[in-house]
C-alpha cells in the first residue's frame, strides 16, 4: 500500500469501516514479564504468599503501635514483596535515611543460620514520631522535613521506637518458627550499609504507612539465602491440604461436636410484652398496683434464646403451672 492515500481510497477505507467490513479493534498483545535467567528467582509464590501473610501480621500490629504513638489514626499495610538484588535496593535508598540493622536467629540453630534483617523507615517519619513524643500535636504540617541530620537525642528516642517494632517483628514471625531479633544499630547513611554482598538476592517487603495529610513507608530487606529454608519450613507447617477426608470421619466428627453443643446450658425466656416507664412512676410503684401492658392476655408472646427471638407461643396452663407453647419459628 503506498504511503499516500488519494481521496477515493479514503472515502474507500471510511465506506467499509462503518459497513463493519474492516476491524477496528487493537490486537490484544499477551503480556510478557521479563526474565532474568543470569538471576533466577529463589522464592516460589507460595513461600512469597507466607511471608506476606506473615508481614500483614505484622502490619497490622504496627498501625496499632504508631496509632497510639502520634495519637492519630495510622494504617500500616503490605503494598508489595518482590525478590531483587541487594544493590538495587541499596541504589534506592536515599543517602540520608533512618535505617534499623537487625539481628536475626533462629532458635533451631542446627538447621538455619544466624542472619541480618534492614528495617529501613522514611526519614519524615522518623521526623514525625520524634515531634510527637516531644509533645507535638496534630494540628501542625505532617510533611515538614528538617534539611538536617538527625541529632543524637532524636536517635536515641528512634532507638527506642526501632526497639520496640524489633520485638513486635520478633512476635509475627514466631507465630510460624522461633527466632529472636535484637536490634543492633541504627544507620542514617544508605551508603555505609555493607550488610550483604551488592549480588546477593533479597527480598523487599515494602510497607505503606498514612494519616490525614501524610503518608509514609517502611521496607524490610530479608537475605534469601538465610530466609529460603525457615520460610520453606513454616510454608509447609501451616498450609492447608487438599486431600480428600473420609466421609465417615467427617460425620463422626460432626456428631461429637453436636454432642458437645447439646450440653451446652443456654438461657431461654418467654416475653409478653416489653415497655418503658419513667424513672419517677417507677419509684411510686406499691404493691397491688396494676402495670398495663400494650397486648392483650391471648396474644401471641416470643420466646428468646440467649436474647434472640426464635420462636413465637401461646401462653397457657399446663398441670397447674404456667406454660407456653410453640406455635411457629421465627430464627433458625
Amino acid at each position: 500500500m503506498p504511503d499516500n492515500l488519494s481521496q477515493s481510497q479514503i472515502d474507500e477505507l471510511m465506506k467499509r469501516m462503518h459497513s463493519g467490513d474492516v476491524d477496528t479493534e487493537v490486537e490484544k498483545k499477551p503480556k510478557i514479564k521479563e526474565y532474568d535467567f543470569s538471576s533466577p528467582k529463589k522464592f516460589t509464590k507460595e513461600q512469597l504468599k507466607s511471608l506476606n501473610g506473615l508481614h500483614d501480621n505484622f502490619a497490622r500490629v504496627l498501625s496499632s503501635y504508631f496509632t497510639s504513638m502520634l495519637r492519630d489514626v495510622c494504617e500500616v499495610e503490605v503494598v508489595q514483596i518482590e525478590e531483587e538484588r541487594y544493590f538495587e535496593f541499596n541504589n534506592a535508598l536515599p543517602d540520608s535515611s533512618l535505617t534499623g540493622i537487625i539481628d536475626f536467629k533462629p532458635e533451631d540453630e542446627q538447621h538455619y543460620e544466624e542472619t541480618s534483617l534492614i528495617l529501613d523507615m522514611s526519614t519524615s517519619l522518623g521526623y514525625l514520631l520524634v515531634e510527637r513524643m516531644l509533645g507535638g500535636t496534630s494540628h501542625g504540617s505532617h510533611t515538614y522535613i528538617p534539611q538536617r541530620d538527625f541529632t543524637e537525642i532524636e536517635l536515641t528516642l528512634l532507638n527506642g521506637v526501632f526497639e520496640q517494632v524489633t520485638k513486635y517483628l520478633q512476635e509475627s514471625w514466631n507465630s510460624y518458627v522461633s527466632v529472636k531479633t535484637t536490634l543492633a544499630s541504627i544507620e542514617t547513611n544508605a551508603r555505609l550499609l555493607q550488610a550483604f554482598s551488592p549480588q546477593d538476592v533479597v527480598v523487599i517487603v515494602a510497607m505503606s504507612v498514612k494519616m490525614d495529610n501524610y503518608s509514609g513507608t517502611i521496607t524490610i530487606c530479608l537475605p534469601a539465602e538465610s530466609i529460603e529454608e525457615v520460610v520453606d519450613s513454616f510454608k509447609n507447617r501451616y498450609s492447608r491440604t487438599t486431600k480428600q477426608q473420609d466421609p465417615e470421619k467427617d460425620r463422626e466428627k460432626r456428631e461429637i461436636i453436636m454432642d458437645s453443643i447439646k450440653k451446652t446450658d443456654i438461657e431461654i425466656k418467654a416475653v409478653l410484652d416489653q415497655f418503658q416507664m419513667p424513672l419517677g412512676e417507677i419509684l411510686q410503684l406499691q404493691v397491688q398496683d396494676v402495670i398495663a401492658l400494650n397486648k392483650n392476655i391471648n396474644s401471641d408472646i416470643s420466646v428468646m434464646v440467649d436474647d434472640q427471638l426464635w420462636y413465637s407461643a401461646k401462653l397457657g396452663v399446663s398441670k397447674l403451672k404456667k406454660s407456653v407453647k410453640l406455635i411457629d419459628v421465627v430464627a433458625v
